[in-house]
């Protein structure tokens, strides 16, 4: 039919591209897996030293063979086949965490909304108290003397003793939990300063001292939880990608009933189930119309905004909305086994996981907590046997145990994946494998597939110049009736340049030839140029004939459409300084037209699989970092064999399994986009680790020197974990 034949795509390619994208989230999920995970809400979890210990003691667990908890979240994801969560809670518990069986409700912006609420009124008791002991306090600066002066001290202390107790709750009840359990958490040091400096100041004022401290402790509470309130603040700014796929969960359907419609929530929906799906609303199930006809916003998964008609037999995926038409939906999935839902554990399973950056963080960590209270315990001794001033030495020690608290370092890594994952998924990638991000930014060698990679794999007319207003309409009936690929595009362009269909009759198709029929008397033919006694011509594009009688054939050009953004995409990654390759299984003039349009000057033709995986495995040897980007079964192995590896959600499942990153729209542009985001979010873990060490290196010694009141200290912590924070944001 043609005179080169374009690449094999039939398995995933249907006459509706549109339509075809609606299991697009379920073929993702599914080619991931995670059945058998348990989720835990850890409401209570705010820093490394948490991840660290609740990990721990689920990987030590028998039958878990993972754990990884997202801070951003505050969940953790066990990877343990055959358990449930009631096993599970008891283990965190034990440990002195709060842990609750994962409730799609807890999902929300309300439970983070309850908590900063939680934090502000807290602050709120805290900062009148501080406010009424400062006024007191100006009586004392001011020259109060003897009696005078110990009621004020007296009334100041009737104010912050209760508030510090109050006010502190979040400090104090995380150090009990860790302390009852034997570890020693960032909020031990922080509940231990609290308790110095009340104890300080109430033992200055039974002995009538002239120096009383309730303003600085309950200062140091207000800074406290004004630092721990903005953290919250640049977390909800710095939401996950997982949150925002969550958000697009509906909770609640209309099952259709004998007795009509009833709103059941969704996690009581079972396969088979009818459901009502009104004009306007969020599918929240997958499933296949079964009985009305309508208009689909897919740009959940496809990343195009222009709505795809559909009908009876059509699939759909939770998360797309129904735009214009009554439906009546057969549920085949809901609730945790739906493609959205495993989307979301997907996306959060990959901005948990444990780098190389991550693991170091952790460790840093792990020494933190019992060096902090060691060099405290070492700078009061120093400080008492130097002055003998048992209250000059205690301050210095509270100071240093706020002061060195390791809050920035355990957010250096989490707050920059976070950020990094959440703008790539709005780009349209996801992140199958947390490490994937690392890895990217370790890339200097990109390796492309052409077809249903950097094309389409949808051949087109190239021009209808050739065809006379004679010839169209004998062309458009001989291909509407031939399903070739290369009839149907020719069909496609005759139909839109608006020719209507020829009257012919002995219409035959030839396999492996063409059509042929008869029209006015005279033989017509569409097909290969041998059968009709064509020259072949260019051999970079595939041609299909038509021939009228005994007139001259008429030569057919096809192209493989480029997919959108291609030509952006190389040209950004070629500016960037990485290799470029091409390899395809295609004829090499084909390849070569492509590669010098695109402006590749390193390509294969003729490439077996076995040759792709070999050539990726030589850059290997090389010292080259290659990302493999493909779509077919033949670039499986490659995709397996390449540093890191991403695929368009169009490709087949086995490829998408071996990848790390999915392209969830038709624009190749994120990937150029991916790459340099990799690049700039390691910068940013690497900025947040300087200013760690940075504030480190210059806060710990001014503390240790006594130059650091215990207010001073909490305000420079806070001050540490923020600018972290919005460092990491800075990738948004």
């Amino acid at each position: 039919m043609a005179d080169t034949a374009l690449h094999d795509h039939d398995a995933r390619l249907s006459a509706c591209p549109a339509c075809d994208a609606a299991p697009l989230a379920q073929r993702i999920a599914g080619a991931v897996g995670g059945q058998g995970d348990v989720i835990l809400s850890l409401p209570t979890i705010h820093c490394a030293t948490c991840i660290t210990d609740v990990e721990r003691v689920l990987n030590r667990h028998p039958g878990v063979r993972d754990a990884r908890v997202n801070l951003t979240l505050r969940r953790v994801t066990v990877d343990a086949p055959g358990m449930t969560a009631d096993e599970l809670i008891p283990v965190v518990e034990s440990i002195g965490y709060e842990a609750h069986g994962l409730d799609p409700a807890a999902l929300s912006a309300s439970a983070a909304d309850r908590q900063g609420r939680d934090i502000l009124m807290r602050i709120g008791v805290s900062g009148f108290a501080m406010m009424n002991i400062m006024i007191l306090s100006v009586a004392v600066w001011s020259g109060a003397e003897d009696a005078t002066r110990d009621m004020f001290h007296w009334i100041s202390g009737a104010i912050a003793l209760p508030t510090v107790v109050f006010a502190g709750q979040p400090f104090f009840a995380s150090a009990w939990r860790a302390l009852r359990h034997g570890r020693l958490g960032m909020d031990v040091p922080i509940s231990l300063a609290l308790i110095l400096a009340s104890s300080i100041s109430v033992y200055e004022t039974l002995h009538s001292g002239r120096h009383a401290y309730f303003d600085a402790a309950v200062m140091l509470c207000f800074f406290l939880l004004i630092g721990r309130y903005l953290d919250y603040r640049t977390r909800a700014v710095a939401r996950s990608a997982a949150e925002e796929l969550t958000a697009l969960e509906v909770p609640r359907a209309f099952r259709v009933t004998s007795a009509g419609d009833e709103p059941v929530p969704v996690s009581e929906l079972v396969p088979g189930d009818l459901i009502r799906i009104r004009p306007g609303a969020r599918i929240p199930a997958d499933g296949e119309i079964a009985q009305g006809s309508s208009e689909i916003d897919r740009s959940l998964l496809t990343g195009e905004s222009i709505p795809v008609p559909a009908g009876p037999g059509v699939a759909l995926s939770a998360g797309e909305v129904n735009l214009t038409g009554p439906l009546i939906m057969r549920v085949t999935a809901a609730g945790r086994d739906s493609s959205l839902a495993r989307l979301t554990a997907l996306v959060a399973a990959a901005e948990s996981a444990r780098g190389h950056y991550t693991g170091l963080a952790d460790r840093a960590s792990r020494l933190y907590s019992p060096m902090v209270h060691l060099l405290a315990f070492c700078s009061f001794l120093g400080w008492y046997f130097t002055t003998h001033d048992a209250r000059l030495a205690l301050n210095v020690a509270a100071a240093v145990l706020i002061i060195t608290c390791p809050c920035a370092l355990g957010l250096a890594v989490p707050a920059v994946i976070t950020a990094a994952s959440g703008r790539l998924f709005r780009r349209g990638m996801l992140i199958k494998d947390g490490t994937a991000l690392e890895r990217l930014a370790e890339v200097d060698a990109v390796v492309f597939d052409k077809t249903g990679t950097l094309t389409m794999g949808v051949p087109q007319l190239v021009s209808l110049d050739g065809l006379s207003p004679e010839a169209r309409p004998v062309a458009l009936a001989l291909a509407q009736g031939s399903g070739h690929p290369l009839s149907q595009a020719l069909a496609q362009a005759l139909t839109d340049a608006g020719a209507r269909p020829a009257a012919l009759s002995d219409l035959c198709e030839v396999p492996g030839y063409g059509i042929a029929g008869t029209w006015q008397g005279r033989e017509v033919r569409l097909g290969r140029a041998d059968w009709l006694g064509a020259r072949h011509g260019d051999a970079r594009l595939s041609a299909s004939w038509l021939s009228l009688g005994q007139d001259a054939p008429i030569r057919l050009e096809f192209s493989d459409r480029l997919r959108p953004g291609a030509e952006t995409c190389v040209a950004r990654i070629l500016a960037s300084g990485r290799r470029v390759m091409l390899l395809s299984g295609d004829a090499a003039p084909v390849v070569q037209d492509l590669a010098q349009r695109l402006g590749i000057a390193e390509w294969q033709a003729g490439v077996t699989p076995v040759e792709k995986a070999e050539t990726l495995r030589g850059l290997r040897q090389q010292g080259l970092h290659a990302l493999m980007v493909g779509d077919g079964l033949n670039d499986t192995a490659a995709l397996a064999e390449a540093h890191v590896s991403i695929s368009p959600a169009s490709a087949l499942d086995a490829a998408r399994t071996a990848s790390d990153m999915v392209l969830m729209g038709s624009d190749l542009a994120p990937v150029a986009e991916a790459l340099a985001l990799a690049r700039k979010a390691r910068a940013r873990i690497k900025e947040n680790f300087a200013i760690s060490l940075l504030y480190n290196v210059v806060a710990v010694p001014i503390a240790i020197a006594g130059f650091a009141t215990p207010l001073m200290a909490a305000l420079a912590m806070s001050l540490s974990s923020i600018s972290v924070t919005l460092n990491a944001l800075r990738l948004r």
